[in-house]
């Protein structure tokens, strides 16, 4: 096994425990996505805080690992073949993981490719429509008075949530009765929507019955509060 310490990125995050995956994270949404599934699936991990404040995600040792300077990232020792294997963009790292593990996606082709479609959908629609919702809403878009910009983020998530609410009828998780990387990929967004971003009265969360029961549940895991801290912020 190639020795830790042969990645740049170790030199500013020196790994205390080498034999453990590495992740370098923060709890934002996406962040938060591969530390629940971190405690989910029980792996071995040391967490290293990257504080955006201090423009950690922009030195050269992070950018070493991740040249798209975002969170989050890991660094596996026990990757394929017994390599260490480097890894970012949150989806990815979640397939990663459960495909390691053997958990949160389905083994069956069908079940599998549309575990991953919705995790897709995320990837693509709820995070990133969320994410411009907050920056319009709560962030320096407020300031903007051309409210187009708003309010086509705002219609836009109050879509995305329709169609996971339509989903959510007469299921328990995205997937029917099983927990997967598809729920672990979208609560952290919607604890966002309604938390950080307080936006809920403009996207109509109270009228999506379905989504609200299913984040609940997604919040009453065990592993759910705990992740939303992994790194602890400074």
């Amino acid at each position: 096994m190639t020795n830790l310490a042969d990645f740049p990125i170790t030199r500013k995050w020196p790994a205390q425990h080498p034999d453990r995956l590495q992740l370098y994270s923060l709890p934002t949404p996406n962040g938060i996505k591969v530390s629940a599934m971190l405690l989910e699936t029980g792996l071995p991990y040391e967490a290293h805080l990257v504080d955006f404040a201090s423009n950690d995600q922009m030195t050269p040792e992070f950018l070493s690992l991740n040249p798209n300077n975002k969170i989050p990232a890991i660094l596996d020792p026990n990757g394929p073949g017994g390599r260490p294997l480097a890894l970012w963009e949150s989806g990815a790292i979640l397939i990663y993981l459960a495909e390691k593990t053997g958990r949160f996606l389905s083994p069956d082709p069908a079940l599998r490719h549309e575990t991953i479609q919705w995790l897709m959908w995320q990837m693509g629609g709820l995070g990133p429509m969320s994410g411009q919702l907050g920056f319009f809403h709560k962030f320096a878009g407020r300031d903007y008075e051309d409210r187009r910009p708003f309010e086509r983020y705002r219609d836009e998530v109050r879509r995305l949530l329709g169609v996971l609410d339509q989903r959510l009828d007469g299921r328990e998780w995205i997937m029917g009765s099983d927990y997967s990387i598809a729920d672990i990929a979208c609560w952290p967004w919607l604890r966002t929507i309604s938390g950080f971003y307080e936006a809920s009265e403009h996207v109509d969360l109270a009228s999506r019955k379905n989504v609200l029961r299913w984040f609940e549940a997604c919040m009453a895991r065990p592993a759910s509060t705990p992740a939303t801290n992994i790194p602890p912020r400074p």
